[in-house]
């Protein structure tokens, strides 16, 4: 049912931003910002026929990626335990490509977009709803903290996956407070990226302690 849903939405949000994308069509420039620095200015641009790789494009590989990596798992590592779990991440996956999307187009055709504070926010946001059933993942080689000792151990995983679910809701909730409080955007990295090597370094003394008992 999940995947079902899953299939039905990332091509209902794919029609969408194609659909998007040509209506916006007669008024985007030839030329199109594609990046961004952490001040909010643009430093790269493409072609305006690269906005169909980046958002439709895009979003259709990661919606084969989604289906086809569970028929390649071993049978001990597969997704049928956290089935819903596999196709919700996903799915937050594909709705912030769409939003980025989103904000690239308006800007490209001329609406002042606040680029440097509405990415990070969409991040954070999805760190928060990412984060939120982190706990309910279990072993498998695509979604979740996969270190050497969380593949090695039920006990690990669980452990290490309860730790980051709090982490990654804790640090959308904390970006998003810096965001509100106007923090430079280099500073929005912090809580963007620091519970990351947080979660792996606990998985590794969780590891450790196992081998002491």
């Amino acid at each position: 049912m999940m995947k079902a849903r899953f299939i039905a939405l990332s091509l209902l949000m794919i029609a969408a931003v194609s659909a998007a994308i040509v209506y916006a069509w007669p008024q985007l420039p030839e030329v199109v910002a594609v990046h961004w620095n952490w001040r909010g200015e643009a430093d790269s641009y493409a072609p305006r026929a690269v906005l169909w790789l980046l958002g439709p494009g895009l979003m259709a590989v990661i919606t084969l990626l989604a289906l086809v990596l569970p028929s390649l798992s071993p049978r001990d590592h597969g997704i049928a335990r956290f089935e819903s779990t596999y196709y919700y991440n996903f799915g937050i996956v594909l709705v912030l490509l769409a939003y980025v999307q989103s904000l690239v187009l308006a800007s490209a055709i001329g609406m002042a977009v606040p680029i440097d504070r509405a990415v990070p926010a969409g991040l954070f946001v999805m760190l928060i709803l990412a984060g939120n059933p982190m706990g309910k993942v279990r072993r498998n080689f695509y979604l979740g903290i996969r270190t050497p000792w969380t593949l090695s151990s039920e006990r690990v995983w669980y452990a290490t996956h309860r730790l980051a679910a709090r982490l990654m809701v804790g640090s959308g909730l904390l970006g998003l407070g810096l965001l509100a409080a106007g923090v430079p955007g280099w500073l929005l990295l912090v809580p963007a990226i620091a519970w990351a090597p947080v979660a792996v370094l606990y998985s590794l003394l969780q590891y450790k302690q196992l081998d002491v008992q």
